[in-house]
């Protein structure tokens, strides 16, 4: 139990609420349940140190109507806790977990691959050509649509784009 709460205490939980990236929420629920489970260890302590005996022979002394204290000592002897099945309960957090862990590796592996497509686009802008040593060419090249629009343009003699006076401005000087 010592080995638990020094483990507990050992977490430094500032640092994994930042380093999960958890919401405002949910560091505020899991505050709240740390909270109530500290609360919960310090009464369970607290009860488990005190003695759990009737000293029924000290009631008798003190109290004249002694078939009060019989009838009280037998209850006590003749009671049996109640046992509940929780077996529906534990298979239905189980299913819970099982359904959460299907989904976490499905949640994973939609990750592992996003993470390969940025990687490879991370490498393919690391291996491209900077963009101040690129040719009209190479721009050509990668998107043959430019080719054709600018061959129409210059053979309808138009050798304004649509739209750029409008967008950035008439750069002439006179």
């Amino acid at each position: 139990m010592a080995s638990k709460a020094a483990a507990a205490a050992a977490v430094d939980f500032t640092r994994l609420y930042s380093t999960l990236g958890l919401g405002k929420e949910t560091i505020a629920s899991l505050q709240a349940f740390r909270k109530r489970h500290g609360e919960a260890q310090r009464l369970h302590s607290q009860y488990a140190s005190q003695p759990t005996t009737v000293d029924f022979s000290h009631y008798r002394s003190v109290l004249k109507n002694t078939a009060v204290i019989d009838e009280a000592e037998k209850a006590l002897k003749d009671f049996k806790p109640v046992t509940y099945d929780v077996g529906a309960q534990i298979k239905a957090i189980e299913s819970f977990e099982a359904k959460a862990l299907a989904k976490a590796k499905e949640t994973e592996e939609k990750i592992d691959v996003e993470l390969k497509e940025l990687q490879a686009t991370l490498a393919n802008i690391e291996e491209a050509r900077p963009f101040d040593q690129l040719t009209a060419m190479d721009v050509g090249e990668a998107h043959p649509r430019l080719i054709k629009v600018v061959e129409t343009m210059i053979q309808k003699g138009k050798w304004n784009v649509p739209g750029y006076k409008e967008k950035f401005g008439d750069l002439n000087l006179m």
